[in-house]
């Protein structure tokens, strides 16, 4: 009897260890992932990315916790339990710093437009929106591949305002800002070809170049490097380049905006026209 109740004891004081060992270990997990604001007004957004409504505000030195992440969002918990996601950079403050190469690059990728914002038009309806988005993607992909850090202004088909663009750039002091654009002409078939614009000449004209260069081998004519007096890279305190790819609504090069052919192969050209551009930094 008295070896049954010491038996007894034992199982006991083993689950008793045992849950406090675990209880030990799951606030040790949840301290370890707690993160502390560092910076003024960071916005809680409903999904992982700066065109998604803002849904709550988390003040300088509050405590959330990370639920998990996704890039450079991560979903947290606040203190008021409030759920939602948080950049990076509106955790913590984003510095200057020196660029030996591509692969420790801070790059953001605009797809234009987005949302109720279709952009220009193909002679058959078909929205730029839908293609710049592919072509970031892809140049994304690339980047990310070769381990620089990459910002798109929006994710999927929504709007995202010209402001929140450029302030993204802004915020985490881009290396290089690209803006995705398919042109129009006033008349159907009226032009053709593809444009580098850059707005601050001592900024942003070696960028234009290396890029530009590096396109040279797409089945369109490359109409050069041109002045944009574009939102986006006028307001950009870093190199930026808006690229338009082709003439939407010329049926010609629309054959070309619309084939994974052409889309890889602007992709894999921005991409080596980056990687030009940070090999000379």
């Amino acid at each position: 009897m008295h070896t049954k109740k010491k038996k007894y004891s034992n199982y006991v004081l083993g689950f008793l260890i045992l849950l406090l060992t675990l209880i030990l270990l799951y606030r040790t997990t949840g301290y370890f992932k707690q993160i502390v604001i560092e910076t003024t007004n960071a916005e809680l957004k409903k999904g992982p990315g700066i065109e998604y409504k803002t849904i709550a505000r988390v003040k300088e030195k509050e405590r959330v916790t990370v639920i998990r992440t996704k890039y450079h969002w991560s979903y947290v918990k606040t203190a008021d339990n409030h759920l939602g996601w948080i950049a990076d950079w509106m955790i913590d403050p984003q510095k200057p710093h020196k660029v030996a190469s591509l692969a420790n690059a801070t790059i953001v990728l605009d797809p234009g437009h987005g949302g109720s914002d279709s952009g220009a038009l193909s002679s058959t309806g078909k929205m730029e929106k839908t293609y710049t988005l592919i072509v970031a993607k892809k140049v994304a992909h690339h980047l990310r591949e070769r381990g620089a850090k990459v910002y798109l202004t929006r994710q999927k088909d929504v709007y995202a305002t010209l402001k929140s663009r450029s302030d993204l750039a802004n915020a985490v002091h881009a290396d290089a800002f690209i803006s995705f654009h398919f042109d129009s002409s006033p008349q159907e078939n009226g032009a053709s070809g593809f444009t580098t614009y850059y707005y601050h000449r001592k900024l942003s004209s070696r960028l234009a170049r290396s890029v530009n260069t590096q396109l040279n081998n797409l089945p369109l004519t490359n109409r050069g490097i041109a002045f944009g007096d574009f939102y986006v890279l006028r307001n950009n305190n870093f190199p930026a380049l808006l690229l338009e790819m082709g003439y939407i609504n010329s049926e010609r090069d629309f054959e070309q905006i619309r084939s994974r052919t052409y889309q890889n192969k602007v992709a894999a050209d921005v991409f080596s026209g980056l990687e030009k551009y940070f090999s000379h930094s």
